[in-house]
């Protein structure tokens, strides 16, 4: 089965467009769990147990695993495998290198992680994303417009913004392996439906809701439904006290019936 026709399926399965954003802070989860052998397992653990018929992907970005030295890489790869298997599991690492290195990051997340998805930075060109591409049944979310204040200095700059290309060139890698979609931040409203008009067929994931004040409005009228919006923080650290599991799926579920009063809309 091809990625994003798992992709498709888990929204199906779980009605949902909510992607929850796995970037945990071992200095912000509750602190009765720091007794806990490994007390950022334990965290992600009871958060999927939660929230998982409720959301349809989960994104774990991998600084977070990676600043805990190899005992944080462990975490990431035992999260992976806490996460169901028909609910999407992206790592949030924007790789991109030359090609011999792409090859090894594609690896990496693919083979020795198991992830479905991985964000993939195109500043390199076709050559350093095609490694990941070639992998038939994974898939990559490129970085297209990102939702950080940053964008503007390379990503919407000039007459022919630096996303846009991007997008045509994704259009086109989609094409040939059928498996790239892009990162578009929700709180770049303005620029949603070039997007759209240049790659209508290509999945989002789309971050900067919630805490980055992206609008759900105008992610679902612009991007339509073949799409997963992250929330991090509001979800994650819902709730400090031993209730945060259940804290955490009370703002999943939030975000979720928000979302789908917007996709009737559509």
């Amino acid at each position: 089965m091809k990625v994003f026709e798992k992709f498709r399926l888990a929204i199906k399965k779980s009605d949902s467009l909510v992607c929850v954003g796995l970037d945990t802070d071992i200095k912000k989860i509750p602190q009765f769990l720091l007794k806990e052998k490994n007390p950022m397992l334990a965290f992600n653990k009871r958060i999927i147990d939660a929230t998982s018929d409720i959301v349809s992907a989960y994104k774990l970005n991998s600084a977070f695993y990676e600043s805990q030295g190899l005992a944080g890489i462990e975490t990431l790869m035992e999260t992976r495998k806490c996460i169901p298997s028909d609910v999407i599991a992206i790592c949030d690492a924007k790789r991109g290198d030359i090609g011999n290195t792409s090859k090894m990051y594609a690896k990496s997340a693919f083979e020795i992680m198991g992830f479905d998805i991985l964000t993939v930075n195109p500043y390199l060109g076709t050559d350093a994303v095609a490694p990941f591409l070639e992998y038939e049944d994974k898939g990559v979310f490129i970085l297209c417009l990102t939702s950080n204040p940053g964008a503007y200095d390379f990503e919407i700059y000039g007459k022919e913004p630096i996303f846009k290309r991007v997008a045509s060139f994704a259009n086109e890698w989609n094409k040939k392996y059928g498996n790239c979609g892009l990162v578009v931040g929700a709180t770049m409203s303005d620029f949603l439906s070039d997007i759209k008009g240049i790659a209508p067929e290509l999945p989002w994931l789309v971050p900067g809701v919630g805490a980055q004040g992206g609008s759900v409005e105008d992610v679902i009228k612009y991007g339509g439904e073949n799409l997963v919006i992250n929330s991090s923080r509001n979800i994650i650290y819902a709730s400090s006290e031993e209730n945060f599991a259940e804290k955490a799926r009370e703002e999943a579920l939030k975000l979720k019936d928000e979302i789908n009063r917007h996709r009737k809309n559509i």
